[in-house]
């Protein structure tokens, strides 16, 4: 049995939810975002809660009825606070500055990286060797740090490249004579 399914999910204060058969809609300060449910889990407002449950016993029904819920839980934080992912830049001459809807990088490679920021997203550089990622949209937030991240992953050498703030980059010891 799930047993994060069964926690009813608070509302934060100034979010409003539309709750569907089929979708729980919920929009804030942040911004607006939906969340489509599978047709073995349902969802129920109750004033300042939402209540997801399981429509039959089956195994699949269990299995999306945690995960239905942890998806409308991130979905109410998101539009309330948001979400952030901070990046590290390490390297001699290794950059980043927003442009317009760009984030152009300098990695160390003979032109510049541009990355075209994608809607509902903030990308803000307050020192050029830390990028912040804010956005609703956890998955989101997450999957546009990782594009960037990918650009230049640390190598284990001299740390050199992108890594997330709170990453630990295992060092090697270099070649022996």
């Amino acid at each position: 049995m799930s047993r994060i399914g069964q926690r009813p999910i608070p509302v934060p204060a100034g979010v409003t939810i539309d709750v569907k058969p089929d979708k729980v809609s919920a929009k804030g300060k942040v911004g607006a975002l939906t969340v489509n449910l599978v047709p073995e889990v349902e969802a129920k407002s109750t004033g300042s809660t939402v209540t997801v449950s399981a429509k039959d016993d089956s195994d699949r029904a269990r299995a999306m009825w945690g995960m239905s819920r942890t998806l409308i839980a991130n979905m109410l934080h998101g539009v309330a606070n948001g979400f952030t992912t901070d990046l590290e830049i390490i390297g001699v001459g290794f950059r980043a500055a927003v442009e317009g809807k760009n984030l152009k990088m300098q990695l160390g490679y003979s032109h510049d990286v541009l990355y075209p920021i994608p809607e509902g997203i903030k990308i803000t550089c307050e020192k050029p060797t830390m990028i912040k990622v804010f956005g609703a949209d956890r998955q989101q937030v997450g999957q546009v740090a990782a594009d960037i991240r990918a650009y230049r992953p640390p190598e284990p050498y001299k740390g050199k490249g992108i890594k997330y703030s709170d990453e630990y980059v295992l060092r090697k010891e270099g070649k022996k004579k």
